[in-house]
């Protein structure tokens, strides 16, 4: 009975079978009465170090002490207890042993390994005098969990010129271990042994081995000799086919994992999840959410982790009702409370311009992480609060959250929006002299991009000349930003020369330089640029806007006339356009880059995306609702001007999100600060 209990888990029926035991007067509790019972007592949730030292007295006192299977026992239970102290007693009974078997030292690596003492389960394992592979196998398994990949590796070593033959747990660990840690060539050589070994492994036994090669392989970036590998597998299992998806997805794959993915013969909730995720960090966000409703269209539960992606994608594609129905899933099913269904709502509200629900969620967060803080700092950054953003970061190192590289990322940029120049340097200066962090390229990226935006060019190329790097693409393009803000002309063809030859099929370098040589009027200089970017075969990326009226997605390109509201869109825009001329709006013509007649230039400006899909919006939805508009490129001076006077005019707020930032317009300013209406 005490057995049965304890193979149910059940430790309270084991114990009051245990008591009555005691209690007989013709029965006595035997070797196996105490190892079933201390196995089942191991499962108690709130097992404390009394109950391990009551049981450990108990066995001394009715003499089962010496006995090999209770001694282990007793090992094992101390160890599951979580107790500091007991590792102390679990090593004191195995010393006190007077034969040790390899359950013994396995037991007692292991238990070292699952309280994080990786050190004493070493002392422990050198002590072993016989050759017990088990024991090799959970001391190289501790290296693996604890992160220590060099020292996994070198033993395994050890445990081949012993000449202890590994078995597919050992390649497994070991082959984890090299992936994990990048040592590449490592896993190769293994790789090596396992073939020779391969001929003694049964179907069964290969499979984890080769489970652990496909992702060796895969996360080597050698995505092809993992799909050999996987081709090749006789047996297959779920975790096989997830593995080579997340390979594919890695690589960039997606659709040889979309082909993979319909291939599947069962797809586990894993695998919706790394799919649903690849598709939004490829770029693919409307098909991860039309995966995520086929997933539960098949009546399959996605976890907080799927929602998280599904969430993910409602940001990138700004679906801000989409997101908000998900979040009324997440809080059904109970996810609120986890981190990453949190921090993705945190996003997915930043992105899609609802700030104020953004800092609800943050509020509401049972825990919050470095994550939840970057997010809802990055949140209020792009919204132009930039004052907030810092307050909140100061906030996050006073609650003892100390900040990482991702943290430093989202306050430069939380300045660069804000035009904090002075405290943008303070935060940068903070990096390494209070927190220990390396400045990256991609904090320098965003330093200098905002001198450049300040129209402090000169000590932006200072500031590179003090790097510990040679500048990186992202340097030069925000050296040519701020040379195209600030109209130097000469700078910004030397920056855009440097990013010629490194990234020279990348369109914004052409763009940036044809557009700064046009603001100068130099539009000899200007043709010259755009011809040579047809002759590299250098394609501009098409300027859209969209915005979501009605559950679904409207969008328009400059001087759209395809879509069925057109005519009415603009006969609209003309209306509204007569109000802001009677308040002061005139037409910027020097952002249209082109050489042509004033009144071309006019027209051409009157028929941007994003004017035509902030009419539509103002035009469909309910009176005095938010029009929040989205566009994948940034947004024009005059295109910003004209928000402004037409938030005045209709009285509305109007958000436009750019490919870089927010712009909140109302009454007739942005929350940018960047100017303000001037008739």
């Amino acid at each position: 009975m005490i057995s049965a209990f304890a193979r149910a888990s059940l430790a309270a029926p084991a114990l009051s079978v245990f008591r009555s035991l005691l209690c007989s007067d013709s029965l006595r509790p035997d070797d196996y009465s105490f190892t079933a019972l201390l196995s089942a007592v191991g499962h108690m949730h709130n097992l404390a170090a009394s109950h391990c030292t009551q049981l450990h007295g108990a066995v001394l006192k009715l003499g089962a002490g010496a006995v090999l299977s209770v001694s282990n026992a007793l090992i094992a239970l101390y160890m599951k207890c979580d107790a500091p102290e007991v590792s102390r007693d679990a090593r004191k009974v195995l010393d006190e042993m007077p034969v040790k078997d390899e359950l013994s030292w396995t037991t007692i690596v292991v238990g070292y390994v699952r309280k994080g003492d990786v050190h004493a389960a070493r002392s422990a394992f050198e002590e072993v005098d016989a050759e017990f592979d088990v024991v090799w196998n959970a001391m190289i398994s501790g290296y693996v969990q604890s992160g220590m990949c060099a020292e996994a590796f070198e033993l395994f070593r050890r445990m081949v010129s012993k000449r202890i033959p590994p078995d597919e747990f050992t390649f497994t660990s070991v082959l984890s271990a090299c992936a994990n840690a990048g040592f590449f060539l490592h896993g190769k050589s293994v790789h090596g042994q396992f073939i020779r070994l391969q001929p003694n492994f049964v179907p069964e036994a290969a499979l984890p081995v080769n489970n652990a090669l496909v992702t060796l392989y895969s996360k080597s970036g050698k995505i092809s000799v993992a799909a050999r590998i996987f081709d090749s597998m006789t047996l297959k299992d779920v975790v096989s086919w997830n593995t080579i998806l997340s390979g594919y997805i890695e690589s960039g794959c997606l659709d040889n994992a979309a082909r993979v993915f319909k291939e599947m013969p069962y797809k586990s909730e894993l695998s919706w999840m790394v799919m649903v995720s690849g598709y939004v960090h490829g770029g693919l966000s409307e098909d991860a959410l039309k995966l995520f409703n086929q997933m539960r269209s098949e009546d399959v539960k996605p976890c907080d982790y799927t929602y998280a992606g599904a969430v993910a994608a409602c940001g990138e594609l700004g679906a801000l009702k989409h997101g908000k129905q998900l979040h009324a899933h997440i809080v059904q099913c109970g996810f609120e409370a986890s981190n990453s269904a949190g921090n993705a709502l945190l996003t997915m509200y930043g992105k899609c311009g609802a700030v104020k629900d953004a800092r609800l969620v943050f509020l509401v967060m049972p825990n919050v992480d470095s994550v939840s803080w970057n997010a809802m700092i990055a949140a209020l950054g792009q919204h132009g609060h930039g004052r907030e953003a810092l307050d909140l970061f100061d906030q996050m190192v006073a609650k003892g959250i100390y900040p990482d590289r991702i943290s430093f990322l989202t306050i430069l940029t939380a300045c660069n929006h804000a035009g904090l120049v002075d405290e943008g340097f303070q935060y940068f200066e903070s990096m390494k002299r209070d927190f220990g962090i390396s400045p990256g390229e991609d904090h320098y990226a965003r330093l200098i991009d905002l001198l450049g935006r300040a129209g402090r060019i000169g000590e932006a190329m200072d500031l590179i000349k003090t790097m510990p790097f040679e500048p990186t693409p992202a340097i030069w393009e925000a050296i040519l930003s701020g040379c195209r803000i600030n109209g130097d002309t000469e700078l910004g063809a030397y920056a855009a020369d440097q990013l010629f030859e490194m990234i020279p099929q990348h369109d914004g370098t052409y763009i940036l330089l044809s557009n700064t040589y046009s603001a100068a009027g130099r539009w000899v200089d200007a043709a010259r640029v755009r011809k040579l970017m047809r002759d590299r075969g250098v394609k501009k990326e098409p300027g859209c806007s969209w915005i979501e009226v009605g559950n679904k997605v409207h969008v328009f390109v400059v001087g759209d006339t395809k879509h069925p509201e057109a005519h009415e869109v603009y006969k609209f825009l003309e209306m509204v356009g007569a109000k802001m001329r009677k308040l002061g709006y005139v037409p910027d013509t020097k952002f249209v880059l082109q050489d042509m007649a004033p009144h071309q230039k006019e027209y051409v400006l009157f028929a941007h995306s994003e004017k035509l899909a902030v009419s539509f919006g103002l035009l469909n939805l309910p009176l005095g609702a938010t029009v929040t508009v989205l566009k994948n490129l940034r947004i024009c001076g005059d295109c910003h001007t004209a928000m402004m006077f037409m938030s005045l005019a209709v009285g509305r707020e109007i958000v436009v999100r750019d490919v870089k930032r927010f712009h909140h317009f109302k009454d007739g300013e942005c929350s940018c600060e960047k100017s303000t209406l001037q008739p």
